[in-house]
């Protein structure tokens, strides 16, 4: 009976040890792998870029006016030209010219002020869903070819918990420059409204 006893003792003994073992090679997983047991990252979203002019052409010694549409997925915003907050990435447009051709102000559109968990409820505001900044160009007179701008876009996307970190997305937009007299055909009246 004796015997018996020892067996079941030496059996619990080496139950308690493999369970112990197991436990150890848990907390050591969890401690050398931590990224493994955690949720997933958020994805950065993927925000459509683009450059329009309002018409097929331009003309020499006349105005033009273009835009950079950005299409941000929902559950996503950009900060605003001006996000009331000192801490946030304004959204900014730099357009380069070359060949005397001018290029106005950007006038940014109107933001949404959201309270967010990423800002810690602070007003901040944000563009959504599509953003549209205009800017107006000038064909010199005398200007021979077509014209092109170089655009630096600098926004800062975020969901409501977490920003991500800012982005610079270059592009370049290109129009072919008519005489002053010849006929151009307006484009894309969904940015620049219908005449």
């Amino acid at each position: 009976m004796n015997s018996m006893r020892e067996c079941y003792s030496i059996l619990d003994t080496g139950e308690e040890s493999m369970r112990l073992i197991a436990k150890l090679i848990l907390i050591v997983t969890l401690v050398v792998f931590p990224q493994s047991f955690q949720a997933a990252p958020t994805p950065e979203p993927n925000i459509g870029v683009n450059g329009y002019f309002a018409s097929d052409r331009a003309q020499r010694g006349r105005i033009i006016q273009a835009a950079v549409v950005m299409e941000i997925p929902s559950g996503y915003h950009v900060n605003a030209n001006r996000p009331l907050n000192k801490y946030s990435i304004p959204t900014s447009l730099k357009i380069d010219a070359s060949g005397g051709v001018r290029v106005g102000p950007v006038m940014y559109p109107h933001a949404i002020v959201r309270k967010l968990k990423a800002t810690n409820n602070e007003p901040l505001a944000v563009y959504e869903g599509r953003a549209i900044l205009h800017f107006n160009v000038t064909v010199p007179a005398n200007y021979q070819g077509s014209v092109s701008l170089n655009l630096h876009l600098r926004f800062q996307s975020c969901n409501d918990e977490v920003c991500f970190p800012p982005k610079t997305q270059e592009m370049n937009m290109g129009i072919d420059v008519v005489g002053p007299n010849d006929r151009v055909q307006r484009t894309n009246g969904w940015v620049f409204g219908r005449r």
